[in-house]
This record gives structure tokens, C-alpha cells and sequence, in this order.
């Protein structure tokens, strides 16, 4: 029987610190366009791919919503087959939201980027103009400027001159990358947040240097018309000793006036035994640094990301957090931020990861086991032989199709693939996706519901690229228009100024949405 939960209810959890999960069942394109502020995007059609991780207690409470389209009912009854039991559905979905005074908000990892502006409101944060930080760039001035962006997301678009050192970095390597203190240091991401929270950082770290935002970063860069950098391989240098001694005693002097505390290895692992509130372990360091040695049982969530996207890491508002590190200073820096943004429960691992048993490698995310039955599997090469006797469906998402598919496969979005049924082809249905994982739990909802004979392309679509065989490329076969995904007007080069603009125009006015909706708890330092 489905249970109902209230806005008012929602909001008291969130306002009153108890542990909730808010999710919103659409794909992200629709999420992006309406959902509350501590909604946490997680479609139907990637359930079993995200849940495990973002919820990794069973019985925590978690709350879905759609706006009318019949998702959140699948989604309950979905979770609860997975194991989930404290499962209910927003009363009247979004628009009950709304009805209920509920504040909406637009695009991605809100939550974050509201926080940002928040911080440059209370704080002041320092910040030069594109066309200030070109001149002086030009005049060899004494700068650096450092992107706190991923590295990926450097490469692609970058301030000329300017080194990659993701924003969990700052504090740890600045030194090493201006250690004259007479040296401006220049912030930039592409848009806001992670210039603020990184500017902020090494000021809140007080480094001696002239610290500054690049007001607006890369958008406000290209619509002064200015060119930006293709292509760039600078990264930040090897850290010294001077460098992490002196980010070590700022991170201790940080601590105490963020009241960041730390645990121990033993009481943590007393509470991996609790079930009662929902524990986070996760490893702030390099993705690289996380795979060279890792505990057991954490994730790989760099420091600036987490604190530009916490829910992509982090599902129930108000679980129980602990970063580590492997000296204090990464983590400590995440730590001081998110408690700000109102986590209560943030811990630093003592010692961090010295000391215990290390794993390597990549952390692939936990997953249901695969679904049991009679699927049928079929491998690259023989779908290749048997081509036009079968319809292909790929259930990757709009991007990743249109980047290589099996020639001729349909673009479905997984959660419509039974209204999108009647409406293919005649044939043998072959599903895929990008490694197959999905296309399996699909494929057992889809063999309940159709006489039609249904195999897996074994090992999905990148098994079908390592066999060499071709690629088509777009979306060309499509039964509805494209919408799973969000378009992110601050990645990428192919962006238009109007929605770069917009953007921008969207983050100026988060602060004022922050005050009417009432839920987020933060306290900037």
C-alpha cells in the first residue's frame, strides 16, 4: 500500500536535521527545469545503477516524486524489491510542492551552488573582471591562476596561462605554485561556485597572497569576447614538504574555528555496525591518489566535487559523513565546507588512510545483483551477423549514445521502454547500454511484459566497441524528442551567450531563493 508524505512533512525533517531522502524520479532534463532545493535527481530508468551508494542504509527514509507521469509509483515499489523499507511518495507529487508554498528551484547540484552565492554574499568574496585578469596576464604581471575545475573539464576550455589544480587542492599546493607571498592568486572555474568556494578556501586557510575570483569564470571570460585555451596539459606540481607543513597548520587552525572534529578508526568502524543512521566514507584525495590505496569501504569523492556536488555523492540530508584523507588537509578543508552547508554529523578520519589496509584500484558502485532468469545474452560479433533480423535498444543515456551506438539501435529511455514497445520495429529485441548492467535489470521488467524474445548484448556497447566494430554516431533513431539529460551551459565550447547569460543571470538570484524557501540550514563562517 502506497504511504503519503506530506510538503510540510518533508520540510519539518529537513529544517529539524532528521535524516531524509528527496528524490526526484524524472530523468534529469525534467528535473532541471523544477524540483525542490534538496532534491536529489535519481530516475526510475537508474534505480539500480545510483541507489546502493546514495542510500546505503536500507531502512533510511526516502521520499520520490514525479510531476504526474506515474514514476514514483514504480519507483517505491521498485526500492522496495531492492530492499528499501521506509519508502513513501510525495503527496501530490511536485505540483503539491508547489501548492504548498514549496520554493522551486532550476538546474543541477543546487544545493552547492546556492551555498556558493550565499558565501560570496556574507563574505565578500573577492573577484576580478575577465578583462582585469587578461591585462595582467598580458602585462607578465606577478600572478597565477589556478582552475579548480576536474582536470577533464580543463583540458576542454582553460584561462590562458592558467594550471589545473582542482578546488580540494588549493590549500594543500598553493604554496608550491606561488610561494612568494607578493604573488596575486587568480581563481577560475566555468561559471561561479567553484571560483567563490575556492577563493574562499585559501582565504579561510589565510594564505598571505592576494587571493581573487575570476568573476564568473570561463562564461564570463568568453562573453567579453575573449579566447580561451584549448587543449592544456598544466598540472600542479609535486608537493613539497614546506608546502604540506604549511597547509597542514592552516588546516589545524581552520578546524578549530569550523569545529571540525575528528574520529577514530575504531569508533567508525563501530558505526559501520549501527543501523540507525546512514554512514558516508568518503576518500577526498585524488582520483588517482584513491586508487593507488584506498580503505576499504570508501568512495573516491574529491574534495572540490563534493563540495560543488554533494548529491551526486551523498543522498539522505543529514546522514552521517567521514572524509579522509592522508594529512589532514583535504579533508579538513571539505569538512569545514560542509558543515557550513548545514551537515551536522562531519567527521575527519584520524590518520586517515596511513596505517590500515589499503585497496587498489577503482571503486565501481555497488549494484543488485544482476537479475536471475532466462535473459538471453548474445555476444558483439554474433549480433553483428544477425543485424537485420533484430532491434537493437540502447538505454544509454542521449550523450553516450549519440557519442557511439550499435548502428541502427533505437534511443530509449529506459523508464519509457514499455510505452516505447508497441511502437518498434517487428523483431528479436536486443538491449544494451553502456556496459550491459543496465540493459540486464531491464530486461527482466521487459520479459514480464512482452511475448517478444529479448537477449543482452553481452558486455554492452563498449564490449561491441572493443570487438572493433562500427560505430554510428547522433541520435538518429529516436521516438520522442531527446530530454533525458540536461544540457550544462558551463561545459563544453559549443555554448550559446544566451544561455550562458541566463546562467549566470539564474546564480545571482539564489541567495534571495534561499531566504523564501527556508530548508537549507546553512551557516557561513
Amino acid at each position: 500500500m502506497t504511504r503519503l508524505v506530506t510538503t510540510a512533512e518533508v520540510r519539518a525533517s529537513l529544517i529539524e536535521g532528521r535524516e531524509i531522502a528527496l528524490f526526484d524520479v524524472r530523468e534529469e532534463g525534467p528535473y532541471s527545469r523544477a524540483h525542490p532545493l534538496f532534491a536529489v535527481s535519481l530516475p526510475l530508468s537508474r534505480i539500480e545503477l545510483r541507489v546502493l551508494d546514495l542510500v546505503p542504509r536500507w531502512d533510511a527514509p526516502i521520499v520520490v516524486y514525479d510531476d504526474g507521469e506515474g514514476y514514483a509509483a514504480r519507483a517505491e515499489a521498485r526500492l522496495q524489491q531492492l530492499g528499501y523499507s521506509n519508502v513513501a511518495q510525495l503527496d501530490g507529487g511536485l505540483d503539491g510542492w508547489r501548492r504548498a508554498g514549496g520554493e522551486i528551484f532550476i538546474d543541477v547540484n543546487v544545493p552547492s551552488k546556492a551555498f556558493g552565492e550565499l558565501v560570496e554574499s556574507t563574505r565578500h568574496t573577492p573577484s576580478l573582471a575577465a578583462h582585469e585578469v587578461e591585462r595582467l596576464i598580458a602585462d607578465k604581471a606577478d600572478i597565477v591562476v589556478l582552475d579548480s575545475r576536474r582536470f577533464e573539464e580543463y583540458r576542454t576550455m582553460s584561462i590562458p596561462s592558467g594550471t589545473s589544480v582542482p578546488g580540494g587542492e588549493l590549500v594543500l599546493r598553493v604554496q608550491d605554485l606561488a610561494p612568494r607571498p607578493e604573488t596575486t592568486v587568480i581563481v577560475n572555474c566555468a561559471g561561479r561556485t567553484r571560483s567563490i568556494i575556492g577563493t574562499q578556501s585559501l582565504i579561510n586557510a589565510g594564505i598571505p597572497n592576494k587571493v581573487f575570483a575570476l568573476r564568473n569564470g570561463t562564461i564570463g571570460w568568453t562573453l567579453a569576447g575573449l579566447e580561451l585555451d584549448r587543449g592544456a596539459e598544466r598540472r600542479f606540481p609535486e608537493l613539497s614538504a614546506d608546502a604540506r607543513a604549511a597547509a597542514q597548520a592552516r588546516a589545524q587552525a581552520l578546524a578549530e574555528r569550523a569545529g571540525v572534529r575528528n574520529v577514530s578508526p575504531e569508533t567508525v568502524s563501530q558505526w559501520q555496525q549501527q543501523s540507525d543512521v546512514t554512514l558516508y566514507l568518503l576518500d577526498v584525495r585524488t582520483p588517482a591518489e584513491f586508487e593507488a590505496g584506498h580503505l576499504p569501504g570508501f568512495r573516491s569523492a574529491p574534495g572540490g566535487q563534493l563540495v560543488q556536488a554533494t548529491d551526486e555523492w551523498v543522498g539522505v540530508r543529514h546522514g552521517r559523513i567521514v572524509l579522509a584523507d592522508d594529512d589532514g588537509v583535504r579533508a579538513t578543508l571539505a569538512a569545514s565546507w560542509l558543515i557550513q552547508m548545514g551537515w551536522r554529523d562531519v567527521h575527519v578520519l584520524d590518520g586517515g588512510i596511513k596505517g590500515g589496509h589499503l585497496e587498489t584500484g577503482p571503486r565501481a558502485p555497488r549494484h543488485p545483483p544482476s537479475p536471475s532468469g532466462t535473459i538471453a545474452t548474445i555476444t558483439p560479433q554474433a549480433l553483428a551477423a544477425e543485424r537485420d533480423q533484430t532491434v537493437v535498444i540502447d538505454l544509454a543515456t542521449s550523450p553516450r549514445h549519440a557519442s557511439g551506438h550499435v548502428p541502427g539501435a533505437w534511443f530509449v529511455v529506459p523508464a519509457r521502454l514499455r510505452e516505447a514497445l508497441p511502437r518498434l520495429p517487428a523483431g528479436r529485441l536486443v538491449l544494451t547500454s553502456c556496459d550491459g548492467a543496465l540493459a540486464h535489470y531491464a530486461a527482466a521488467d521487459l520479459a514480464d511484459i512482452t511475448d517478444r524474445a529479448v537477449a543482452v548484448l553481452a558486455g554492452g556497447t563498449e564490449a561491441w566497441k572493443a570487438a572493433g566494430l562500427p560505430l554510428e554516431r547522433g541520435v538518429p533513431h529516436s521516438l520522442e524528442e531527446v530530454d533525458d539529460v540536461y544540457k550544462r551551459p558551463y561545459e563544453g565550447t559549443d555554448n550559446a551567450a544566451a544561455a550562458m547569460q541566463a546562467y549566470l543571470d539564474w546564480e545571482f538570484g539564489l541567495v534571495e531563493q534561499l531566504a523564501r524557501d527556508g530548508t537549507h540550514g546553512f551557516r557561513v563562517l
